[in-house]
């Protein structure tokens, strides 16, 4: 029998909702907690800020005509979000788009409610999207047995791989990087502090992590896994890439980043331009261990 590769254990319940925020269903876990550790609100660089808690990445990119918010991450998170927006001089309701990295419940958990404070386009991958909508763990998805419900959000639309999204002066551009799920999406953008600008990628996981009886290697249980992170490593591999988040900001070494840019490091410890093949480096060996595993099973 196989391992189950996924430890946390998950339920979806529903708590009284706060004066701010709606009924909403809450997430337990054994790593709910530490995730939803609150995090002092901080800008990355230029027009984007780091607005989600401690353990999980919800990014704001702001511009004079309303902002762009990357990831929703837990349902009792959003109070956090709401308050972090708000520090940092802007509103909740000045979000005009919402999208996601990909739609478990510690990204996605929180979308439903903070499209219902913002009134915000929600806007995902085709197979995300159908997650989106029914609240239902997606067929496909490596981690399906035992998935976790999300609150189902209305008037998902989707877009095309490729496709730049724009509100006012900002643009985002998606790029489909399946694997950890069949719709994860990465976006890339530029953000800048007077004349100079960055290239930014807020890069999906890639981490071969399922539950259950799923093996990577079987074409019954996700039949292009293989081909999928092949294509998302490329991505990697390719993009321009100076600043690099993922939606577990530990993966991205934000905090260390961040602790060497408050000692007045330089020049700016957020600035790398080989994190991203790194990361690709990093993910390839994670699977190439997965799938070793796996074959010895």
């Amino acid at each position: 029998m196989r391992n189950l590769v996924l430890l946390v254990t998950c339920l979806a319940i529903v708590v009284p909702g706060r004066p701010l925020l709606a009924q909403k269903p809450a997430s337990s876990c054994s790593a709910c907690p530490e995730w939803n550790r609150p995090q002092k609100p901080f800008r990355i660089f230029g027009n984007t800020y780091y607005v989600g808690p401690h353990g999980l990445s919800s990014i704001l990119i702001t511009s004079d005509k309303g902002h762009i918010l990357i990831d929703g991450t837990l349902p009792e998170s959003v109070e956090q979000i709401v308050t972090s927006i708000k520090a940092l001089g802007f509103r909740i309701e000045d979000v005009k788009l919402i999208v996601n990295s990909h739609v478990h419940f510690d990204h996605a958990g929180g979308i439903a409610e903070l499209q219902r404070l913002s009134g915000a386009r929600v806007l995902a991958s085709p197979w995300s999207a159908t997650v989106l909508r029914s609240g239902e763990p997606g067929r496909g998805d490596p981690q399906f047995q035992g998935g976790h419900k999300i609150a189902p959000v209305q008037n998902v639309h989707e877009f095309h791989d490729g496709e730049t999204l724009e509100v006012g002066n900002v643009s985002i551009t998606a790029h489909f990087t399946p694997g950890h799920t069949p719709g994860g999406t990465s976006w890339t953008w530029r953000s800048c502090e007077g004349e100079i600008c960055r290239n930014m990628v807020y890069a999906d996981s890639l981490a071969p992590v399922s539950s259950g009886e799923f093996h990577f290697s079987d074409k019954r249980d996700y039949p292009h896994a293989l081909e999928d992170f092949e294509k998302s490593f490329h991505f990697l591999e390719t993009a321009p890439c100076d600043i690099l988040i993922t939606p577990h900001p530990d993966a991205s070494g934000l905090w260390e980043h961040l602790a060497d840019r408050e000692k007045g490091i330089t020049p700016d410890p957020m600035l790398n331009p080989n994190a991203c093949r790194a990361l690709a480096e990093d993910s390839r060996a994670n699977l190439r261990q997965r799938l070793n595993e796996e074959g010895k099973k």
